[in-house]
């Protein structure tokens, strides 16, 4: 087994073409970049994509389970209430998630009309991958909030804590 890699903030980590940005790094000129000094591990996530928002739910389509990608489509809906475990009656949607964003969630069950119903209520759950409106994926500066690294426009989400092991490098 080979030592593992050492990346320091700045640092390239490879191309947009073979990897996608995830928390710890960002994105300049087709490339990603370690925001923080730490060990590189690329990784498959279990993710989905958001497709609507509304004030009691939100839509997404399913991309992959563990590190399996699925060759269809299907549908989860994360509701108000399981968004966060704690304070679930201050929940917003439209602070939590928004369409086109990548969020890391847990199945709970089948929902109704075939879509599953899915949770983001751990810290390690939420959105991994977000793209601000100049089009620049965004960084997360706390678990409610992410900023544009072009604009420094700060916008709301429930951001998943990304834990070392899932950090995306070369």
């Amino acid at each position: 087994m080979a030592a593992p890699r050492i990346c320091v903030p700045g640092e390239r980590l490879g191309s947009l073409d073979q990897y996608e940005a995830s928390s710890g790094t960002y994105t300049r000129h087709g490339d990603v970049y370690s925001s923080l000094a730490g060990y590189v591990s690329v990784t498959k996530q279990s993710n989905g994509k958001i497709t609507n928002v509304s004030t009691r739910f939100c839509k997404c389509i399913i991309l992959c389970v563990a590190d399996m990608p699925l060759k269809e489509n299907f549908r989860g809906m994360i509701r108000k209430e399981d968004v966060r475990a704690t304070e679930k009656d201050r929940v917003e949607m439209y602070k939590s998630f928004r369409p086109g964003d990548i969020v890391i969630a847990k199945v709970l069950s089948l929902g109704d009309a075939q879509s599953y119903l899915l949770t983001t209520a751990e810290n390690e759950l939420g959105v991994v991958l977000a793209q601000s409106e100049a089009g620049v994926n965004m960084i997360p500066i706390s678990w409610c909030e992410m900023q544009c690294p072009k604009t420094h426009i700060k916008e709301f989400r429930k951001v998943a804590k990304v834990q070392p092991q899932h950090i995306l490098a070369s």
